[in-house]
């Protein structure tokens, strides 16, 4: 039994376990808490600290701190956080924080600090806690995210991928004019060059369309967190009159509601077009059949399928997009277009999935509905 100032240690709350001092409370620490076993063993490094005359001064970290800033727990302990951790043209923006901090406000930046090895980037979450913000010390938490690595990879793949398309899309469109001029220069009945002529424009063609889709993906993975919702049978239909056009041979038919709004935004069209792109590029039938459809499924969820009847969609391939075999430089899939179709909808709080239907291919994107 406790009475109400004397509570055991594993019945505390968060904020009772973190600071006893400001409720009174006396504990019975006879059992371990779940909150400090918790705090603990998180990845991201976590500093509690007590404002004194304004300045964060620690008084405990966790391992995770210890691991990441490399500085010991007892060295730091009652040392102000600043001086260890925050380079000195940074500390006008460490002192601006300080500040909020004593008003009670919660701080969300991204910062520099300070680590035994140099500079890294975090995202940081300063939380204070205290009774009344006034003259009284605001105790609070500071939770530093690293993002260094994270951060690094991102800009470089961002100067990757626009240098590569750039140089992709232009000379992809210089071997296809020089083709086109050596076309009509050969004579028709030497089949041979005009056969290998026509096989490099095919390739330039797809490499042109590779730097389409790569520009594309890059737009969708930089778009903000927000989703808008959005009609889709617009968007199919204006699909299959642009394939209608640029693929006469191809027989295209739609089944499709009047409306279906779904979780998605303009990226939406791009993910129907590379499935109907897919559909009619590697069906090498003399005329390629493609349907789209969107249908209502059980509440709350909508389909936009894409069946045809070409050739089964290699097991690798699928395998791979869908994340039941890894990456690699004999598995990666054919081209940019099916990865495009799955972060789209993943973006959207859906998913991919492929199926066989009594001709062909059955790709359907799953999407939530308002």
């Amino acid at each position: 039994m406790w009475t109400a100032n004397i509570r055991p240690y594993a019945k505390l709350n968060a904020v009772e376990y973190l600071y006893p001092k400001y409720t009174g409370l006396e504990l019975d620490m006879t059992q371990p808490h779940p909150y400090g076993h918790l705090i603990e063993h998180v990845q991201d490094a976590i500093v509690e600290f007590a404002l004194v005359d304004g300045k964060p001064i620690v008084r405990d970290v966790n391992a995770a701190f210890v691991d990441i800033f490399g500085f010991q727990a007892g060295d730091i302990e009652d040392e102000p956080l600043n001086e260890w951790i925050v380079p000195e043209w940074l500390a006008a923006e460490a002192d601006r924080f300080d500040r909020q901090t004593a008003t009670g406000e919660i701080n969300y930046q991204r910062v520099k600090r300070e680590t035994a090895t140099g500079l890294r980037e975090f995202l940081y979450r300063g939380i204070p806690y205290g009774p009344e913000h006034g003259d009284a010390d605001v105790d609070g938490f500071a939770v530093y995210t690293d993002i260094t690595e994270l951060n690094r990879q991102r800009y470089r793949l961002e100067v990757l991928n626009r240098i590569l398309r750039h140089n992709l899309r232009n000379e992809a469109n210089l071997i296809v004019g020089h083709t086109t001029r050596l076309l009509a220069q050969l004579p028709e009945q030497d089949d041979d060059a005009v056969a290998a002529a026509a096989t490099v424009e095919q390739a330039a063609a797809k490499l042109e369309r590779l730097a389409h889709e790569a520009g594309e993906i890059e737009s969708l993975l930089s778009a903000g967190r927000l989703v808008d919702e959005v009609d889709c049978v617009p968007l199919a239909y204006a699909v299959v009159r642009e394939h209608r056009q640029q693929s006469p041979r191809a027989r295209i038919e739609v089944d499709l509601p009047d409306r279906m709004v779904v979780r998605g935004d303009r990226h939406l069209q791009s993910a129907i077009h590379s499935l109907v792109d897919n559909a009619v590029e590697h069906n090498p039938s003399a005329e390629p059949f493609v349907r789209v459809s969107v249908t209502a499924l059980e509440p709350g969820w909508a389909a936009v399928r894409v069946d045809d009847d070409g050739p089964a969609i290699p097991r690798a391939e699928r395998d791979v997009i869908t994340g039941d075999l890894e990456a690699t430089q004999t598995h990666h899939g054919s081209g940019l277009g099916l990865w495009l179709v799955k972060w789209a909808a993943e973006r959207y709080g859906g998913e991919l999935s492929f199926g066989e239907t009594a001709d062909g291919n059955r790709v359907t994107i799953r999407l939530p509905t308002p």
